[in-house]
């Protein structure tokens, strides 16, 4: 199809799919239980970057974080103990584990004593030009300032240095940023979702090489890039919308392979 019926057809499957429906079966729907900005920053991030794997798993694993946090994420990372942490002794998410756990809280806790919102940390001010990637090394190295982060803690958090494709933090800045009042929250206002890149998976990769919408195989920054260039020649203003409509046509292929298997 031209560009013209490529357009037509993914701005169709981004309205059928960029739906509240979504929300159900969705890591989004953590973060959605709650109004807080600091509430939906924290189990949202954190929700986000655990999505790999089933997605009733990262929502099993989400809503634990929540009973964990005694269903006040903010309220509980401002004004944790010591003696509070022992509860994530065992939390574990694939390869998360309870050391990874504690020290997020410690990220949390003193992030959020000199700071209303993580959205300070997403921005680098210094950047002219490729700001998402700028603010996601930066995020990353404010993160790890701490001289006690544990090493293997560093692999949760990706990073566009390392040619990775940073899909959950993607995801997470495309859940904060776009204003589309159905989905995405659209909290934070500092940042355009015209810069906003798309959050690459096996699913949307598969969709867009069938489309013609990117041609490199591996799921890196590069790739994120080339597809993220090619989603702005259809949507200049909210181009990462159509991770709606790769996504959900990948989803939907996915079962249906499956079923017929």
């Amino acid at each position: 199809m031209n560009k013209t019926e490529l357009k037509d057809f993914l701005d169709q499957k981004t309205l059928e799919f960029n739906h509240p429906r979504f929300i159900e079966t969705d890591p989004i729907s953590i973060p959605k239980k709650f109004k807080k900005l600091q509430d939906i920053e924290i189990i949202g991030l954190w929700t986000a970057l655990l999505s790999w794997g089933q997605r009733v798993t990262i929502i099993n694993s989400g809503n634990k974080l929540v009973q964990l946090m005694d269903n006040t994420p903010y309220d509980f990372v401002l004004n944790h103990s010591e003696m509070d942490r022992k509860k994530f002794s065992k939390f574990v998410h694939r390869t998360f584990q309870p050391i990874d756990a504690i020290y997020f809280l410690e990220f949390f806790q003193n992030y959020y004593k000199s700071h209303s919102s993580l959205e300070e940390a997403f921005i680098d001010l210094n950047a002219k030009e490729e700001k998402i990637k700028h603010g996601l090394i930066q995020f990353r190295q404010i993160f790890f300032k701490s001289e006690f982060a544990p090493q293997r803690t560093y692999k949760h958090i990706a990073s566009p240095l390392k040619n990775s494709s940073c899909k959950r933090l993607n995801m997470f800045l495309r859940w904060m940023v776009r204003d589309d009042n159905i989905v995405d929250f659209g909290l934070w206002k500092l940042i355009n979702k015209k810069e906003l890149i798309i959050p690459l998976d096996v699913h949307v990769q598969r969709v867009a090489l069938s489309l013609g919408l990117m041609k490199r195989n591996k799921s890196d920054w590069k790739a994120v890039l080339e597809l993220t260039k090619n989603l702005r020649k259809l949507d200049p203003i909210d181009p990462v919308k159509y991770d709606y409509a790769l996504f959900g046509l990948g989803i939907l292929q996915y079962d249906a392979i499956i079923k017929k298997g």
